[in-house]
């Protein structure tokens, strides 16, 4: 890495590339200071707090979704086509419609988070409950158990894995939404910042805003990978 940042200072400094479009380490380094001194955090946070909101909301309604579509194949043949679609379409295509629907603000960007995560995590928790031990269904059945106790004692155990699994992709897609939507209309977050940076042409802002984001996205991600470590050592459940 810092022969890589000495390489780029160097490049930079010697215009073998323009340090006006891809900037330099040393601009960038200033940048931060600079930023550091005014609302650098602010930003941060609430590109965070916009993430974790539309993160946990799609999870939540996702597994939801997911259990009820388990719970009846008729529900789920019918969805199934539908949800394909919906997960196919570039979400970026329907902000002004979002933007309609939920008001230009706050509410707008977490609504593009949700709408990001949500199809991914029905359609990946619903493949994991239909994807159950075979053997543990049919040992329950043979016990006389309930739909709702095959449920609780098999089919969501069973599928801890495949939650966080979910939960790792959709922390980026949701990191996703809230930059895409910070795009549209926000006026704080480290997409507004990426964007003014464009719009006034400082490209040091851009490119110190991008890293920054990288590092959340990385934190976020790791975040999730811990929670699951602490989830597993709690209950026992396999990676």
């Amino acid at each position: 890495m810092a022969a890589f940042l000495l390489a780029w200072e160097v490049a930079a400094e010697r215009e073998w590339i323009d340090s006006f479009i891809f900037s330099q380490p040393s601009r960038i380094l200033h940048t931060y200071l600079s930023m550091g001194q005014n609302d650098l955090w602010y930003h941060i946070r609430v590109t965070v707090g916009e993430t974790l909101a539309g993160f946990l909301l799609g999870a939540a309604a996702g597994v939801l979704l997911a259990i009820l579509l388990w719970w009846s194949p008729f529900v789920a043949k019918v969805s199934e086509p539908y949800l394909v679609v919906l997960n196919s379409l570039p979400k970026i295509a329907l902000g002004p419609v979002i933007i309609i629907l939920a008001g230009a603000g706050t509410r707008a960007i977490v609504f593009m988070a949700l709408a990001i995560s949500l199809v991914v995590t029905v359609l990946e928790m619903l493949s994991g409950f239909r994807d159950t031990d075979a053997g543990a269904l049919r040992m329950a059945h043979t016990f006389g158990a309930t739909k709702g106790q095959i449920f609780r004692k098999v089919v969501l155990p069973y599928n801890i894995p495949t939650l966080f699994d979910s939960l790792k992709v959709n922390i980026g897609l949701s990191l996703v939404g809230v930059i895409a939507g910070e795009f549209l209309v926000s006026r704080a977050g480290l997409g507004y910042l990426i964007v003014y940076g464009g719009q006034v042409f400082r490209m040091d802002l851009v490119m110190a805003s991008v890293i920054i984001l990288a590092v959340v996205a990385a934190l976020l991600y790791e975040s999730v990978a811990l929670t699951q470590k602490l989830v597993n050592r709690r209950f026992g459940h396999g990676a």
